[in-house]
C-alpha cells in the first residue's frame, strides 16, 4: 500500500477517518516530532475548523468532496512564496513580523480547491538563499532519515515534515533547486514545473524573473502528478490551463549524464543510481544516448552566476522598496543585498541575457534526446553546518551548493521542468536520488519516466503518514 496523499484521500473518501481525524493525526505527529524542526509556524485551530468544514461538505454535498482530488488531507505550506490566507509568511527573517495574509494566492488558492487543508508554515532559511534549512531565528531543521544531516532547502521543512510522515504532502518553492534538493535529501517526489506552468498571481509577480516555480514535495509520482493537474495553469480567466502535452506514444531517447566534471565530482553509489535508472528504462523499450560534461559544463557556470546576480537584484530591490533596516538580516543575506545594490545595470542585463542563452544551450541537447538523466546530488545529504550563513563571500557560498547540487540551478535558470526521485539507497540507507529534465511543457513525461522507475521499488519510506493506517 503506498503511504501517500492518495492513499490518506482514499481513506477519508471511503470513510475508514475523517478529515478532523486526519487533521488531529497530523497536529499530534507535529508534536511529537517538534525536536526535528520542520515547523516554523502553527494554526491548529485553523486546521481543524477546515477540516470540520469539509467532513461537513461530505456529508450534505459529496459530489462536490468527492470531486476533491485531496478532500480532507492535512498540508503544510511553505514560509516562502505565495501567501496562504491565515499564514503569516516570514520568509526566515527577523525582517517580517508574522502577520496573517488576508488573501490566497492564485496557486494557495488551487491547493484548497484540491481539497487540502493547510494548518502550518515550514521551515526556510532566510530568502530562501541556502540549500541547508537553518535560518537564524529558527527552528533548525534536520532530515528524519539522518538527524545529524540537512534535509535541504530551501524547502527542506516541507520535505522533513512529509518524509517524517507529519502530512504526506507539503507546498514547495524551488528557484536554484529548492524543491528537488530537499526531496533528494529525504527519498521524495520532487517535481519543479517549467517555467509558466503554475499560477504565479495575484501577488507573488514574476517570480525571480522567471527562475522560480512554486509546487509541493511528494510521497510518491501519483502524487506528484495529480497536484500538477490540479495546480497546472498559469493564470485564472480567457487565457488560462493551457494544459502540457501528452507524452509520445513511442520509445523515448534517453540521454544519460553520469559524470559532473572534475570540480563537482558525483560519490560512485550516486552515479551507479544514474547508471541503473538507464538500464532500467532502455530495458523498457527506451534507447539510451550518453551524453558528456563538456556539453553541459558553459551551462552550469553560467546558470549559477545567473542565479547569484537575479538573487542579489531581486533582495536589493525587495528591501528597499520596502524602506526595511537590512542590518537584521543574516550576513550572507546582507552580501546578497549589496552586490544587488551596486550591480551596474549593463551587468543585470548581461545576466538575463546568459539566461537566454543557457535555455537555449539546453534546448540544442534535446534535439537529439527526448529527456536527460542525470544526479540530483553530488553525494549523500550534507552534516548540519555545512552552508553557514554567517559570513560574507557569495562566490563560496554559491560554489558549496553548487558542489553539493551540480545540476539543480539549470532547470531554474533554463525554465526547464525537472523531477527528482530516490532509485535506491545507499551503505547508510539514505536515498539515491536521480534527476530527469524534459523540454518545456513536457511535465507529463517526467512523471511518466519516473513513475516507470517508480514501479522498480527501489526505496520504501521508512516514516508512515499520520492518521493513516498501513
Amino acid at each position: 500500500m503506498f503511504q501517500d496523499a492518495t492513499a490518506l484521500a482514499g481513506s477519508i473518501r471511503d470513510g475508514r477517518t475523517s478529515a478532523s481525524e486526519a487533521m488531529q493525526a497530523a497536529i499530534d505527529a507535529a508534536a511529537r516530532e517538534g525536536a526535528l524542526g520542520a515547523i516554523a509556524y502553527l494554526d491548529t485551530g485553523m486546521g481543524l475548523e477546515a477540516a470540520r468544514r469539509l467532513d461537513a461538505e461530505r456529508q450534505s454535498e459529496p459530489e462536490r468532496f468527492n470531486a476533491r482530488v485531496f478532500a480532507g488531507v492535512p498540508t503544510l505550506a511553505k514560509d516562502l512564496g505565495g501567501p496562504f490566507a491565515g499564514l503569516p509568511v516570514a520568509a526566515g527573517s527577523r525582517l517580517f513580523q508574522r502577520r496573517k495574509s488576508g488573501l490566497d494566492s492564485d496557486l494557495a488558492s488551487r491547493f484548497r480547491d484540491a481539497g487540502l487543508v493547510p494548518f502550518g508554515l515550514t521551515t526556510s532559511p532566510e530568502f530562501g538563499l541556502s540549500l541547508a534549512s537553518e535560518p537564524a531565528i529558527g527552528p533548525l531543521c534536520r532530515n528524519p532519515l539522518d538527524r545529524n544531516r540537512t534535509p535541504g532547502g530551501s524547502s527542506g521543512g516541507a520535505a522533513a515534515a512529509v518524509a517524517a510522515g507529519i502530512v504526506a504532502i507539503a507546498h514547495a518553492t524551488d528557484a536554484g533547486g529548492s524543491i528537488r534538493v530537499p526531496a533528494a535529501c529525504c527519498g521524495l517526489v520532487g517535481l519543479k514545473p517549467g517555467r509558466g506552468a503554475m499560477p504565479a498571481g495575484p501577488f507573488f509577480g514574476n517570480h525571480l524573473g522567471g527562475i522560480a516555480s512554486e509546487m509541493a514535495v511528494t510521497r510518491s509520482v501519483r502524487d506528484a502528478a495529480a497536484i500538477f493537474e490540479a495546480l497546472e495553469g498559469p493564470a485564472r480567466g480567457p487565457f488560462a490551463d493551457a494544459p502540457s502535452a501528452a507524452p509520445p506514444e513511442r520509445p523515448l531517447r534517453i540521454g544519460v549524464l553520469t559524470d559532473t566534471g572534475a570540480a563537482y565530482p558525483t560519490t560512485a553509489d550516486r552515479v551507479q543510481a544514474v547508471e541503473d535508472a538507464a538500464k532500467f528504462l532502455e530495458s523498457r523499450g527506451h534507447a539510451i544516448v550518453a551524453l558528456a560534461w563538456q556539453d553541459f559544463a558553459p551551462l552550469t557556470d553560467t546558470s549559477v552566476k545567473v542565479f547569484g546576480n537575479i538573487i542579489a537584484a531581486n533582495l536589493a530591490a525587495l528591501i528597499d522598496s520596502l524602506a526595511l533596516d537590512d542590518g537584521k538580516t543574516e550576513k550572507m543575506t546582507q552580501a546578497f543585498i549589496n552586490r544587488g545594490r551596486t550591480m551596474p545595470a549593463p551587468e543585470l542585463w548581461k545576466s538575463l541575457d546568459a539566461g537566454v542563452r543557457v535555455s537555449h544551450g539546453l534546448w540544442s541537447l534535446f534535439d537529439k534526446v527526448d529527456a536527460i538523466v542525470t544526479p540530483m546530488l553530488s553525494s549523500a545529504p550534507l552534516p548540519i553546518g555545512s552552508f553557514p550563513s554567517d559570513h560574507h563571500d557569495i562566490e563560496l557560498h554559491l560554489n558549496r551548493m553548487t558542489a553539493f547540487a551540480p545540476l539543480a540551478a539549470l532547470a531554474n535558470i533554463s525554465g526547464f521542468p525537472a523531477i527528482t526521485l530516490p532509485f535506491g539507497k545507499d551503505a547508510d540507507g539514505l536515498p539515491l536520488p536521480v534527476q530527469i529534465i524534459a523540454p518545456f511543457s513536457q511535465e507529463k513525461l517526467l512523471l511518466s519516466l519516473a513513475a516507470t522507475l517508480e514501479a522498480d521499488e527501489r526505496w520504501q519510506h521508512p516514516c508512515s503518514v499520520a492518521g493513516l493506517n498501513a
